[in-house]
């Protein structure tokens, strides 16, 4: 894949953007920092214990159940009836000592003009956990997690459609931020411009291979391995904002 330069990158389809959707884990946080690979773990050890069984067959389950229902939460309770709120709070206690404070992107967020959300599959409560040791909690106006979202995942349509509805976006005035490409298709096909961030060198662990799949459709407009410097770009060649009418 063959990444656009800063330079490159032509405003024309963000001037008309007020609402800045981002997504959490291994997007505002480069994913060498590999915080998923923490919670993949967690969530096989959920998955063998809660049933007894070796981690190799909890692993399998909780990678059919992802792709199948686009979170292992989800497959868990749609076929076992597991209770959403203890696995949410186990899987999500990990070490963010690794993460730094992102002072550069933080602005570079700040620098946007309009809302700016985090839209997760995971818990609120990790958000903003991330978004407090990132320094950039207070630039995001609100986290709409797997829980606002009543336990429907992206990349699913109705997933995005409550997500709209709950925070009143106008999707043709909307871009999406994603370090997965299959959860920009529905967002591309609603009108938003949709960003694929992806880290240097493309490796990441705890990831299958599947879901890097889509990274050369059309549906990805732009992909960036430089979040801050992408959203720095943007932001200054954004035109003016209109003066306000006289009274």
């Amino acid at each position: 894949m063959i990444l656009p330069s800063p330079a490159a990158l032509s405003s024309a389809t963000f001037d008309r953007v007020d609402t800045w959707v981002f997504d959490l884990d291994n997007t505002l946080y480069p994913a060498q920092h590999d915080l998923w690979g923490q919670i993949d773990a967690r969530m096989k050890a959920y998955i063998s214990n809660l049933f007894g069984i070796a981690p190799e067959e909890a692993f399998r389950i909780q990678k059919d159940y992802y792709r199948r229902y686009g979170t292992s939460l989800r497959g868990l309770m749609i076929e076992h009836g597991v209770e959403p709120a203890a696995f949410l709070a186990h899987v999500h206690d990990v070490d963010l000592s690794t993460l730094d404070a992102s002072p550069r992107l933080a602005a570079a967020i700040e620098a946007l003009p309009g809302q700016k959300l985090v839209y997760t599959n995971g818990s609120e409560r990790h958000a903003r956990n991330v978004l407090e040791k990132l320094g950039m909690d207070a630039h995001f106006t609100a986290v709409h997690d797997i829980v606002a979202a009543e336990f429907h995942p992206k990349p699913t349509e109705e997933a995005y459609e409550r997500f709209l509805r709950a925070h009143g976006v106008e999707a043709t005035r909307a871009a999406m931020f994603e370090d997965l490409a299959r959860n920009l298709e529905v967002p591309h096909r609603l009108g938003m411009v949709t960003v694929l961030v992806v880290p240097p060198g493309q490796t990441v662990s705890a990831r299958e291979s599947w879901e890097f799949e889509g990274r050369e459709d059309a549906y990805v407009n732009h992909v960036t391995e430089d979040l801050a410097g992408f959203l720095e770009t943007v932001a200054r060649d954004l035109p003016p904002p209109l003066p306000a009418d006289p009274e």
